[in-house]
C-alpha cells in the first residue's frame, strides 16, 4: 500500500515517542556563569516542569543589577510542558501504530512548530529578564539578551547558555521522525 508506512519507519517512530517520553525528566536548556569568585560555575537546568542548580545564590547575584528573581513559580509554562512533551509523545507512537503517511506530515508539522515556540519562549524569558532591570538596583547596567545558545559577558560574568540532554532528545525523536520520509520516498 502506497499510503502504509513500512515496518521500519513505524519502528523509528516508536522509538522516536519513547524517547519524547524520556526527554520529560531530563533538562532541555541550561546556563552556566563563570567569575573569578566562582570559577567553578553556577548552573542552572531547566526541565520541563521544574528549575535545578544554583538558583538561590543567582538569584542573590541577580538582585545587585536589579534583574527579578526566578523561580518554577516565574514560568507557568512548568505547569503544562511536561503533558504536551506526553500528549506528543502519544501522537507519534499513535502516528507509528496506525501507519499512515498523511499523519506522519501533520506530526512532522506540528514538532516542528512546537519546536520553534519552545525556542522562541526561551527567548522571550531571556529578554524579559535582561532588559526589565530594577531602575533603584545597586549596580547599574545596561539591558542586555542572553544568547540562547552560546556566550555572552556582562561585567565580570561570562555566561554560557546551552541546549540539555532532554532537547538533544528531542532533537534526536525528530530525526526519527524524519526516517520515515527517506525510507518510504519510493512509494
Amino acid at each position: 500500500m502506497a499510503n502504509r508506512l513500512s515496518g521500519i519507519s513505524s519502528t523509528a517512530l516508536l522509538l522516536a515517542a519513547v524517547l519524547l517520553a524520556g526527554s520529560i525528566f531530563l533538562p532541555w536548556w541550561g546556563m552556566s556563569f563563570y567569575a573569578p569568585q566562582y570559577p567553578e560555575g553556577l548552573t542552572v537546568l531547566v526541565y520541563p516542569d521544574k528549575l535545578e542548580g544554583k538558583v538561590d545564590i543567582i538569584n542573590g547575584l541577580n538582585h545587585y543589577i536589579g534583574m527579578k528573581q526566578f523561580s518554577e513559580d516565574s514560568f507557568p509554562e512548568f505547569r503544562y510542558l511536561p503533558y504536551l512533551i506526553g500528549l506528543m509523545a502519544l501522537l507519534t507512537a499513535a502516528v507509528g501504530v496506525a501507519r499512515q503517511r498523511r499523519l506522519l506530515y501533520g506530526l512532522i508539522g506540528l514538532f516542528v512548530i512546537g519546536g520553534l515556540l519552545g525556542i522562541y519562549d526561551i527567548h522571550r524569558w531571556l529578554v524579559d529578564f535582561g532588559t526589565n532591570l530594577d531602575p533603584k538596583a545597586p549596580i547599574k547596567i545596561a539591558p542586555f539578551v542572553p544568547p540562547v545558545v552560546g556566550k555572552n559577558q556582562l561585567a565580570n560574568f561570562t555566561t554560557n547558555s546551552f541546549f540539555g540532554k532532554g532537547a538533544y532528545l528531542a532533537g534526536i525523536a525528530f530525526l526519527l521522525m524524519l526516517v520515515p520520509l527517506w525510507r518510504d520516498r519510493k512509494q
